[in-house]
């Protein structure tokens, strides 16, 4: 018997990609100054789609001819790609330090809003456990 609910593998997922996602931006602010540095990103939303739809769906079917529920997407992964094709620096280098402090600051808050939400749902958990006390 499982008793924690399946989002919160999504969640689970959605998080390890968005800390993948800090230490990639991290690692780029870390090297602006780095020559020939080629500036680094997460597919971060192809991460989440893949936890997303990884809950199966189940079905019950009266008649053989109904449709059956389908979770058949393709499976991607993690990646982290450079772009090679942009030079903002004399040096080869093509971090743009304005760009990835807005990253930063847009996927902290995306973490923050993941977190609170498996907050919410382990609390409704724990009330279930403790008889609604």
């Amino acid at each position: 018997m499982n008793i924690f609910p399946k989002s919160l593998e999504a969640m689970e997922q959605a998080l390890s990609a968005s800390t993948l996602r800090q230490r990639v931006h991290s690692a780029n602010i870390a090297n602006v100054d780095t020559a020939n540095y080629k500036s680094k990103k997460v597919d971060f939303q192809a991460a989440l789609d893949t936890a997303m739809n990884k809950q199966s769906l189940t079905s019950y079917k009266t008649n053989d001819r109904h449709l059956s529920f389908s979770n058949e997407v393709s499976k991607t992964k993690t990646e982290i790609t450079a772009n090679n094709s942009t030079q903002y620096n004399n040096n080869g280098n093509n971090v743009d330090m304005d760009v990835e402090m807005a990253e930063l600051a847009k996927n902290q808050l995306w973490y923050n809003a993941v977190t609170e939400r498996v907050n919410g749902k382990l609390n409704s958990l724990s009330s279930v456990i403790n008889g609604g006390r």
